[in-house]
């Protein structure tokens, strides 16, 4: 009898397709690694098994059948970040294609949690900044710098990955790394959890009670001084707690739209909320916005605010 992998590369359609779903989920966060967009990452994988389907014949068998997949997901994503650097070109500025990942969906291939290594690299790589970082790389130092960083592949199998030498593949990443540290924040937290912590949790509480009693001083307490909000695509961005009390005075002052209802959730590996808005005359609240948090020292760092498009991926409803 045939094994699965024998059928599928025979030319048995089903059998194929059950073999590369078995992947799916951990490609999608790859291709999301590479184009920090849930919605390109979705095409790039279809793209994949789909050009995984068509070219079988090119698979000799040797190498691991992932890492195959791999390979084909890489230079799908290479060819969309091509893109995404002209279509950045055109309009500079923030990354206006960045969206955020649900928890929920990252639990499906997180890694053990008695392997806290792995567990902090699974976190920190899947954070808004690290993403918004890594799309500053050329893509193909972005290919290297997941595939030995957070993949864990040998120089050997990323050079490979990325069909050059490995001295080129090593240079590759070097310069990755180089970068990558003058992106990110210095101070990086030492995470140990797959999941907000309990400090996160009651900060979210907090800003979760803050809407909801329309209370901008209370919101404005939980803030950082330097507090940064962004709100991708539309390219607005707040530096800082005096640019940022204006937006909270609005939002929940007497002139404001309607009254708040926020639902707990997270994305990223952060704490997130939905927030709903019923507005005057209005009987419901109607999905309106997801902020995501970034807490450091005891305050909210950092809110990326994205629109309810994104509602049906966390399995959030449209209205409560």
């Amino acid at each position: 009898m045939r094994t699965l992998e024998e059928a599928a590369f025979a030319g048995d359609e089903a059998a194929f397709a059950d073999l590369a779903g078995r992947h799916r989920r951990e490609l999608h966060v790859h291709c999301y690694r590479m184009l920090a967009s849930f919605d390109d990452a979705e095409d790039a994988v279809q793209e994949t098994l789909l050009k995984a389907w068509r070219g079988r014949d090119s698979y000799d068998g040797r190498t691991y059948f992932r890492a195959w997949l791999y390979r084909i997901a890489t230079n799908v994503c290479l060819d969309v970040s091509r893109r995404h650097a002209r279509r950045q070109a055109a309009s500079p500025g923030e990354m206006v294609w960045l969206q955020p990942y649900p928890d929920q969906l990252l639990d499906e291939i997180a890694p053990p949690t008695d392997q806290p290594d792995a567990v902090a690299v699974d976190r920190e790589t899947i954070e808004l900044a690290f993403l918004v970082a890594l799309q500053s790389l050329p893509p193909r130092q972005r290919a290297a710098l997941i595939a030995r960083d957070v993949l864990g592949w040998p120089a050997g199998d990323t050079a490979a990955l990325l069909e050059t030498s490995v001295a080129a593949a090593n240079s590759a990443l070097q310069r990755a790394r180089t970068t990558m540290q003058q992106q990110l924040p210095a101070r990086r937290t030492d995470w140990s959890a797959p999941r907000p912590s309990a400090e996160e949790r009651e900060l979210l509480d907090r800003f979760i009670e803050a809407h909801e009693r329309c209370d901008a001083a209370a919101a404005i307490a939980i803030a950082a001084e330097d507090i940064r909000v962004s709100m991708p695509p539309d390219q607005l961005t707040f530096e800082g707690l005096d640019a940022v009390r204006p937006l909270m005075e609005r939002a929940f002052g007497p002139d404001r739209d309607g009254d708040w209802r926020l639902v707990a959730t997270s994305a990223n590996r952060l704490p997130a909320a939905a927030s709903y808005l019923r507005r005057p005359g209005d009987t419901v609240f109607r999905a309106f916005k997801l902020d995501v948090l970034r807490i450091a020292d005891g305050e909210v760092a950092e809110i990326t605010t994205f629109g309810y498009s994104r509602f049906p991926a966390f399995g959030l409803p449209q209205t409560l």
